[in-house]
């Protein structure tokens, strides 16, 4: 059962061992990410100089749930646009939200600008730090 949704940011603190990353660690098993979301860290490691074989080995064995980008998260991801532009937010950043808001559990974010609309949002937000 998912009870939490992963922000980029949440499972990069884990792996690079930032503040909040204990936490995330801590609910990793029952958390699922999209695959937007899994894409924006696989595209850390690329920028970093990490190489295909290298980057599986570190995201393969997380026991995460990864959710397809399909066409009802993506119009729901479209429709958080106006209620998060002032807050910056980015597609990635709304995909998570928008699969926070469909399986009705919290969002684990390091981004304090999710507070400012999570109401808004109908999404709970749980910063990691």
């Amino acid at each position: 059962m998912t009870e939490f949704v992963l922000d980029a940011s949440a499972l990069l603190a884990l792996l690079l061992g930032e503040p909040g990353g204990v936490r995330v660690g801590h609910t990793l098993p029952a958390s699922a990410m999209t695959t937007v979301n899994f894409a924006e860290v696989v595209g850390h490691y690329t920028r970093n100089g990490g190489r295909d074989a290298e980057i599986r080995a570190v995201l393969d064995p997380l026991p995460m749930s990864l959710v397809p980008f399909d066409q009802e998260l993506a119009f729901q991801t479209g429709i958080l646009l106006p209620l998060t532009r002032a807050a910056g937010l980015s597609l990635g950043d709304r995909a998570c939200l928008a699969l926070a808001r469909r399986l009705d559990v919290p969002a684990l974010s390091a981004d304090r600008a999710w507070q400012a609309i999570a109401g808004q949002a109908g999404v709970r937000v749980e910063l990691i730090r």
